[in-house]
């Protein structure tokens, strides 16, 4: 792969980044900070931090997405810092962590920034104020990374202890505890659809789904140290940069490795970013270089080959770069690939070698396909034979000729041997269900005598006899279960003609089903799914479906009916309910009235949270954040309390009521260890006070001081 553009620094390069304004996001090893023109490369803005990472194969520094906010940890890691990017201004500070930072993150919607620790802790601070305000589930051993879903409604920590963890932002609750690599996690990235890739130490890679939290497959071929990972081409692909500066490519359908050795620059890669709008691959490396490179590189040179047909040349192209199989206009020569062999097929059935070798004449110099015309032909050699056989009705000799050459099985001739065997098969079904039908029933079936296949699903009906009964009666009643088990404890009923049908009848269920889905007629949809539930092919989806379409039946009716707490319930369990446009305008109003409800609680108001919270208190799914926000709130007046020097007991009271409400959160601990260094004869043991947790708490405990 050729560069598309390069630009040059004199530092290593550990985050470059595409904010929502265009601006190309530049930031080098000493955090310097480059805004660039994305078009001419032109730095049209920055400035210093004077921050110098030594490390940062972890994500040591984080940008929101809007360019107002960035996070870094200090150079000797002991704090995280975040930094209002306009003002310059420290916005907050984490010095929380036992023993050193690992790395830190600003999430999709640019709401919080995440300090990671070797302790296995991670914070989350509030951007706007600056404070603390939640954190997430504890890691046994240090945090490697953390990744954001493009909605912002998930976040996952990978941990040195093997395990990732996912959060739900939107409800404040953790999800799963993914368990399945043998060696610490390294890397890890958000995918559509609900799945995340993750990288260990012994560079395992896993796709997980995090809905059920199971595997969804390992992608193969990686050997060297991740460093970085993006998804590009509108989410088919995912690029894995490497310690020994190679790109790795994967697409994202049937997770089939496409390059190990996509690109190759001379040091190891240090940051990854995806261009959507040109389709370009941004590669930033240790030695300070930014190569761009066009992933569909050559599609231009293809459209013109195609023109004249010179589809070696095409194929030349594709081999160096695996991607240009993705495009339409590579979809027009595999299409005209499919048609000529059809074709020349055809030809070669009718005896008109010659035509079918003018008609290869195109692809001759394409090796793959140079390959299977060969074989085409050589497999053909003997079609004469084959088709002189099958007029003369020599069946036995005509199927072993077939079985020899598997090609011979697409062609009129054998199809049309196949219907007489069904015919003839159907009948004898027929006959063998009566006891005097038998010997009919073999007589009809006779000339199939010799032909392994044939001979061993005639056995299978005379001596299955009862068997075979019970799947025909199952099936006539439409009894899909008892056929299905039917067919689970007797495979022989597999070779059966009815079983074809049995499979034709369940994949047009289905197809009508996704169409009366997209039509919108839910009710005619899940009368059919009831019957695919049976077929065992389908029970799953059909059983996902089913629940799919009740979710949204009562979302859409509880919107309608402005039942938000219904709504809203629903909204927590569903990601394709969230991507409704009901379902954006819910989450819409509840970040906004969320965001009254944070300033509030940064002036410790328990009256303005409650206000604006109020339509929310009485969803359940809520009540997380709720807690959170409120937690926030009362953890403001005890400072508050602090700073004017309210007399001990008040504020000793203030603390036992938190950790009743809320437990020993780290907020609790932190703002502790403030209160005894000015109260230093209080005896208060924390240990020893009754504690909650805010899983438990719900909004009848509010009031309106947490001193009272």
């Amino acid at each position: 792969m050729k560069t598309n553009r390069e630009k040059k620094f004199n530092k290593p390069i550990i985050l470059i980044k595409i904010l929502d304004d265009d601006t190309l996001l530049v930031i080098d090893a000493t955090t310097t900070i480059r805004f660039l023109n994305k078009n001419t490369l032109e730095v049209i803005g920055g400035f210093k931090a004077n921050i110098n990472h030594l490390r940062y194969k972890n994500s040591v520094v984080a940008f929101s997405s809007d360019g107002e906010y960035f996070s870094s940890l200090s150079e000797e890691r002991r704090q995280t810092k975040l930094y209002n990017a306009k003002t310059k201004k420290t916005v907050a500070v984490i010095d929380s962590h036992i023993g050193l930072g690992s790395c830190t993150g600003i999430d999709a919607l640019n709401k919080y920034m995440y300090s990671c620790g070797e302790d296995g802790k991670t914070f989350a601070t509030d951007i706007k104020s600056g404070r603390l305000a939640f954190t997430m589930p504890a890691h046994s051993d240090a945090v490697n990374d953390i990744a954001f879903s493009s909605n912002g409604n998930w976040i996952a920590t990978a941990g040195y202890d093997k395990n990732i963890s996912l959060f739900n932002l939107a409800t404040m609750t953790p999800k799963h505890r993914l368990k399945a690599h043998s060696a610490p996690i390294m890397k890890m990235k958000f995918l559509s659809k609900n799945r995340l890739v993750s990288v260990d130490k012994k560079n395992v890679a896993i796709i997980w789904n995090i809905y059920s939290g199971k595997i969804i497959t390992r992608l193969s071929g990686v050997y060297d140290d991740v460093t970085q990972m993006v998804i590009g081409g509108d989410d088919k692909f995912l690029f894995l940069g490497t310690s020994l500066g190679y790109i790795l490519v994967y697409e994202l359908e049937n997770y089939k490795q496409l390059s190990k050795k996509y690109i190759k620059i001379d040091s190891a890669i240090t940051a990854l970013e995806f261009d959507e709008t040109l389709q370009h691959l941004i590669v930033a490396s240790d030695n300070g270089d930014i190569f761009f490179y066009d992933i569909f590189e050559g599609e231009q040179h293809i459209k013109t080959l195609l023109q004249s047909r010179e589809y070696s040349s095409i194929q030349r192209y594709v081999d160096v770069n695996p991607l240009l199989a993705y495009t339409k206009v590579y979809y027009l020569v595999s299409n005209l690939w499919e048609k000529t062999l059809e074709k020349a097929t055809l030809c070669l059935q009718n005896g008109d070698k010659k035509t079918a070798i003018s008609l290869f004449s195109h692809f001759k110099n394409v090796p793959e396909k140079n390959k299977i015309m060969q074989n085409v032909v050589l497999e053909y050699k003997e079609f004469d034979k084959f088709a002189l056989l099958a007029g003369q009705d020599k069946r036995v000799l005509a199927y072993s000729l077939a079985n020899a050459h598997p090609m011979y099985k697409a062609s009129k001739i054998y199809k049309a041997m196949e219907d007489r065997w069904k015919k003839a098969f159907v009948l004898a079904e027929k006959y063998s269900l009566d006891p005097k039908g038998t010997e009919k029933a073999r007589e009809i079936l006779a000339p199939y005598r010799g032909i392994s296949d044939k001979t061993r699903v005639m056995q299978d009906l005379f001596t299955q006899g009862e068997v075979y009964k019970r799947f025909r009666v199952a099936i006539g009643q439409k009894n899909f279960k008892v056929t299905f088990e039917l067919i689970k404890q007797n495979s022989f009923l597999k070779e059966f003609p009815e079983y074809e049908m049995l499979l034709n009848y369940g994949d047009s269920l289905y197809m009508k089903a996704q169409t009366l889905i997209h039509n919108g007629d839910t009710h005619s949809a899940i009368k059919i799914l009831r019957i695919l539930a049976d077929f065992s092919d389908f029970t799953e989806e059909a059983k996902e479906l089913m629940l799919d379409i009740a979710t949204r039946q009562k979302f859409f009716k509880a919107v309608k009916e402005k039942d938000i707490s219904l709504a809203y319930n629903l909204l927590a369990s569903s990601e394709d309910l969230q991507n409704t446009e009901d379902g954006k305008i819910l989450q819409k109003q509840w970040n906004n009235d969320l965001s009254k409800a944070e300033s509030c609680s940064v002036e410790g108001d328990v009256q303005g949270v409650r206000k604006a919270l109020e339509k929310y208190m009485t969803i359940n799914s809520k009540y997380m954040s709720l807690g959170t926000v409120f937690g926030w709130c009362y953890m403001v007046q005890l400072e508050q309390a602090v700073k004017q020097k309210k007399d001990k007991f008040t504020i000793e009271s203030g603390i036992r009521n938190y950790v009743l409400n809320f437990g020993l959160q780290d907020q609790i601990l932190s703002f502790f260890e403030i209160f005894i260094k000015q109260y230093k004869d209080s005896k208060l043991n924390l240990e020893l006070l009754t504690k909650g947790s805010l899983s438990m708490w719900r909004p009848s405990m509010v009031v309106d001081s947490i001193l009272e």
